[in-house]
């Protein structure tokens, strides 16, 4: 039995039977990860620069979104490709193959550019729910908080369900979106026009960086590469071949749907204000009410629902990318609940400040700090992607051609130069400004700037420069070790926690196998009264009256059975005041009855069991209650 904690995004890893099945059955199992990803390349984010792009220039950007997509696809399918032969993420590959202190720095630039891209989507379903509601955007950023009980619970229903649910976020997202065709009711014949490729110069140029960039999104990569390992299947040849077949099935089908509902953006917007003579409409806001003005109120409403459902769909993914990147970077594994926590807090804060100081209507331009962001952060992600996937040596037979390896270089290098030249111009567009400001921005952001464009030409010349060993793939619980002798452990003193309810008697049952007669058995229960988490031994309400006198009934029981049983009583916080009598009283093995709380019951009553298990050195049997 494998422990799948070691791997990539463990709780899911290879949850998705895909064996025995034939045809489209068989496509179907595989159809899910792309679509995870899809959201990433439609949300709140890509609003902006397409209702710009629109609006600006009506249909003549849409072979920008063309391309943009093309180089999407290359990319997700060598992540795809990463993920199912090597069994690796990519954040995992990068620890293998660069030191430890350069993966710190990209696991900070990523988690950066996981919370610029949360940022984007909390502003977007804030706006989305003001629009919906008229409820005030401060309200609609602090709600996107629940985010997280909403993941937690996905989560804990396993992966189909989760697929299911942002697959339902993207059908209502395109549906609006196929209405607002029909309103809107966008010329054909134009729109075929859109896509030959036209001269980009200044304000066009510069949307057209702005799609490209908001378009392929860091996060991305490193959530496809873990998302295909969800699929069960055979490792062999033919089994690797077939998984890498079906999973480029899912992500031309996904990104395809992505690039449509962009499509739809672009059209709307040129539909819209281009042809109305509104050129300049960035802001989303300002899209919804030019909507409701030309077109009546179902075509903003569908708008705003739209926007919603990006924003959620879009938020749940990034936190999986966090999970995704701080375990395989850093190796460091927390709850996940307090792990999306605390990305959602941080994307919040600047969102809020934002509000307080700067009204509103200062959202827009936060939204494009965002994207800024991600551009920095976006070749740290492409260039170890194309490394990993033309090693021969570990890929193997399944190592990238030279021409798609030439055909990849070629897109990170245009990536990298045109969010390059993005960052540029928008750090002297901030000196121009405020000029006031521009010594700090000389002499604070310039070389942070400076600081990782030297570790991105690091990142680049490595793997060429230096062949590193191959370290274990699953290495946050370390490796097998040779095992010898097993000889019988003898336990000389059990301690069993005792709830007074049916568990009681399967934890004692299951002490006394370990133990017999020879053992003494400590009997621990805690009294969590609120007295007893202020006062402690001091308390002598009814309850711990009560508690004290039952133990001393099991006790006495025991006893009577010739068994050597002694009381103690707890107080306060259950899983401090087991460890404390454990470590005080020597005790060398730990029964426990496991409360069979699932998601949300977790969250809210805690997992005593886990924490007990952090907190003492000795082994701790959990009991499952009998049904």
């Amino acid at each position: 039995m494998t422990d799948n904690h070691n791997q990539s995004l463990g709780d899911v890893h290879s949850s998705v039977n895909t064996e025995n099945k034939t045809g489209w059955r068989k496509i179907m199992a595989f159809l899910g990860p792309a679509y995870l990803v899809s959201v990433g390349y439609m949300d709140p984010g890509n609003w902006a620069t397409d209702i710009a792009g629109g609006s600006a220039f009506g249909y003549k950007l849409i072979w920008v979104l063309f391309a943009s997509n093309l180089i999407a696809l290359l990319l997700q399918s060598l992540s795809a490709r990463l993920g199912i032969v090597r069994g690796l993420d990519l954040a995992q590959a990068s620890k293998n193959a660069y030191p430890r202190f350069v993966n710190f720095w990209l696991y900070i630039l990523a988690q950066i550019a996981i919370i610029a891209c949360d940022l984007a989507e909390i502003i977007g379903m804030a706006i989305g729910l003001k629009l919906l509601f008229n409820l005030p955007l401060i309200w609609g950023v602090s709600l996107t908080i629940t985010d997280t009980i909403l993941m937690l619970y996905l989560m804990n229903k396993g992966m189909r369900k989760l697929e299911g649910f942002i697959i339902s976020m993207i059908f209502i997202v395109g549906l609006s979106f196929l209405i607002e065709m029909f309103i809107v009711n966008p010329s054909v014949v134009e729109i075929a026009k859109g896509f030959a490729p036209g001269n980009l110069s200044g304000e066009s140029l510069y949307i057209a960086i702005g799609i490209i960039g908001a378009t392929v999104m860091p996060h991305n990569l490193y959530l496809h590469s873990s998302l295909v390992q969800t699929r069960q299947i055979t490792r062999t040849d033919a089994g690797i071949k077939s998984a890498i077949k079906f999973n480029l099935f899912d992500t031309v089908i996904a990104l395809n749907l992505a690039f449509l509902v962009n499509a739809a953006i672009l059209i709307l917007a040129a539909t819209a204000f281009y042809k109305n003579g509104y050129f300049k409409v960035a802001e989303i806001q300002d899209a919804y009410k030019l909507l409701e003005h030309i077109f009546g109120r179902v075509a903003p409403v569908l708008f705003a629902i739209a926007l919603i459902a990006s924003g959620q769909s879009s938020t749940i993914t990034g936190t999986l990318a966090g999970q995704i990147i701080m375990e395989g970077h850093i190796n460091l594994r927390i709850e996940p609940w307090l792990r999306r926590l605390l990305t959602r807090v941080l994307a919040i804060v600047p969102a809020v400040f934002t509000i307080i100081y700067f009204g509103e209507n200062g959202l827009g331009s936060l939204i494009i700090l965002s994207q800024v962001v991600l551009s920095l952060q976006l070749g740290f992600a492409v260039i170890p992607l194309i490394h990993f996937t033309s090693d021969k040596k570990r890929m193997g037979k399944f190592a990238i051609t030279f021409k798609v390896k030439v055909l990849a270089w070629i897109c990170a290098v245009l990536i990298v130069a045109l969010n390059a030249k993005l960052v540029y111009e928008q750090l002297f567009d901030w000196i121009k400004e405020y000029p006031s400001s521009a010594i700090w921005i000389y002499v604070l952001v310039f070389p942070i700037v400076l600081a990782v464009a030297v570790l991105l030409i690091y990142v680049f010349f490595r793997p060429m420069l230096y062949k590193h060993k191959d370290q274990p793939v699953y290495a946050p619980h370390g490796i097998a070790s040779a095992i010898t002798e097993l000889d019988a452990i003898t336990y000389k003193h059990i301690a069993i926690t005792i709830d007074f309810s049916k568990n009681d008697n399967d934890c004692l049952r299951h002490a006394i196998m370990q133990g017999g007669k020879k053992a003494t058995y400590t009997l621990i229960h805690v009294v969590e009264t609120a007295g007893a988490r202020y006062y402690g031994k001091q308390v002598m309400d009814s309850e711990t009256q009560s508690d004290a006198d039952n133990l001393d009934k099991y006790v006495t029981t025991l006893q009577n059975l010739g068994y050597k049983a002694q009381a103690q009583i707890g107080y306060g916080n259950p899983a401090s005041a087991i460890a404390k009598i454990v470590n005080e009283e020597n005790v060398d093995f730990i029964v426990m009855g496991s409360h069979g709380h699932k998601a949300l019951k977790d969250l809210i009553f805690g997992t005593t069991v886990n924490s007990v298990r952090h907190m003492v050195n000795v082994p701790v049997l959990v009991v499952k209650p009998s049904r």
